[in-house]
This record gives C-alpha cells, sequence and structure tokens, in this order.
C-alpha cells in the first residue's frame, strides 16, 4: 500500500513565505546596523613625508619594524614590510573607533597591532584582522617610498 502525500495547500505556503522574508529582513537589518556601527573612522587629511635618515625614525630603516607616529585620527602605524615596501595604518580601531580607548598599539613582535580595549588584533603587513570582535580591517593610507631620498610620503 503506497502512502499518498497531500499537496500542502496555497494559504500554508503563503504563510510559510512570508515568514521567511520577514525572518530575511530582520537578519539584514540586524547585519547592517552592525556594520554601520563599525569603521567610522572620520576621513581626515594625512600628508607627512617621513624621513629615514632622521633618528626618530631609525627603527623603519629594518624591515619587519613598525612605528607609531603622529596624523590621521588617532596617530598612524607605519611598517616596514621589505626592502622597499611600507604600510601606513590607522591607529583607531575600526571595532569602535569613537570610544577613546580605542587605540590600536604595536605588540612586541612589531608586525602585530593590539587594541587592548576590545581585544581585536591586527597585521601591520596589510591591516587585515587576525583576531576580532573587529570584522573590518585597519584602515589603510598610501605609502610611496623615495629610496633616492630615504623618504616615506604618506597621503590619502
Amino acid at each position: 500500500m503506497q502512502k499518498r502525500s497531500t499537496p500542502t495547500p496555497p494559504i500554508v505556503m503563503n504563510k510559510i513565505f512570508w515568514i521567511l522574508a520577514w525572518a530575511s529582513a530582520l537578519f539584514f537589518i540586524q547585519a547592517c546596523k552592525k556594520s554601520n556601527s563599525e569603521n567610522n573612522i572620520p576621513n581626515v587629511t594625512v600628508d607627512r613625508v617621513v624621513s629615514l635618515g632622521l633618528p626618530q625614525y631609525a627603527a623603519l630603516n629594518s624591515i619587519g619594524n613598525s612605528l607609531a607616529i603622529d596624523g590621521g585620527v588617532k596617530g598612524i602605524v607605519v611598517y616596514r614590510r621589505s626592502i622597499d615596501e611600507f604600510t601606513a595604518s590607522e591607529r583607531a580601531c575600526p571595532y569602535d573607533p569613537s570610544v577613546n580607548a580605542a587605540i590600536i598599539d604595536i605588540d612586541t613582535s612589531q608586525v602585530i597591532g593590539v587594541d587592548r580595549n576590545c581585544g581585536s588584533k591586527f597585521s601591520f603587513a596589510d591591516g587585515s584582522i587576525i583576531q576580532g570582535p573587529a570584522s573590518r580591517p585597519m584602515k589603510q593610507y598610501v605609502c610611496e617610498y623615495d629610496a633616492t631620498n630615504q623618504t616615506v610620503y604618506i597621503h590619502n
């Protein structure tokens, strides 16, 4: 004896559709609220020249070292990635930059940045997230290296 399947009435299918539509809409609204609260780092003009010949920037003469300098919103971390490559990252943590204590510090490795306020960790090589709760990378500025003059021009 075969069991006959009864088709689902259209009214039930319509209700299921609307329940799923509302659930999806609520999910996306919550996701947008979270992403809008993150990375509200203000756009400020950055226009800095770092002269590697000066003693205060001597740490940047070695590959793999980083140094915090003034500029940006809460400061900038300059990292020497290779013989002729530098990165410049905003120190304001993208998780909640409006909090005064949300500042990315250089850890002892010189390669990783840590926001001791929220616990997020980032790579200075490219600003990527190593550990959350941040869900966005560090804000990056443009670096141009002039080997002849031993200067790094940082700007946006």
